[in-house]
């Protein structure tokens, strides 16, 4: 018998690759929420940009500048894992539809900082409205000590984000 075929096991239904593995610890369970959250929010984010008749990767890109800030292409490029070149395409698609503009950066006269066009993110806020209302709402229900460790859960999650 050839000692690689031997020490190959047999896939069981539980190791196929096609199918996620029950979960069998609290972490295991977490990680297949979260699987679960993501493919969800992708979905829901591909659908309001194509309802404010933007690409998936325009839209991050200004849920990004909403969440962290006036920015320069370069870290807008480390914040979405865009190269160069495709940070420019999105912003120059962006900038195109009114939705953000480029301004001198007064920190290093050589780059620009992008900026959100505020009428028109009040026009995209819309769609967002009732899932983040409801979200709230439920978040009420929540003893204070849980929603502290859903704060700490999701700090940790993006250190390792930004770590790799």
């Amino acid at each position: 018998m050839n000692s690689k075929a031997g020490s190959r096991r047999t896939r069981t239904a539980q190791e196929d690759e096609t199918t996620v593995p029950a979960p069998v610890t609290p972490a295991d369970r977490i990680v297949l929420e979260i699987r679960k959250f993501i493919a969800a929010t992708i979905f829901f984010n591909a659908q309001a940009a194509e309802k404010a008749k933007l690409g998936l990767t325009d839209m991050q890109m200004l849920h990004m500048l909403q969440l962290y800030g006036p920015s320069t292409p370069g870290r807008l490029g480390i914040w979405t894992g865009l190269s160069s070149g495709g940070v420019t395409v999105a912003l120059d698609r962006l900038e195109k539809s009114g939705y953000i503009r480029r301004k001198p950066n007064p920190a290093d006269r050589r780059s620009v900082l992008i900026t959100l066009v505020p009428s028109r993110m009040r026009k995209l806020a819309s769609l967002y409205e009732d899932i983040e209302r409801e979200t709230r709402h439920r978040l009420t229900k929540l003893p204070q000590e849980d929603l502290e460790a859903v704060i700490r859960f999701f700090e940790a999650l993006q250190a390792v984000r930004e770590d790799s």
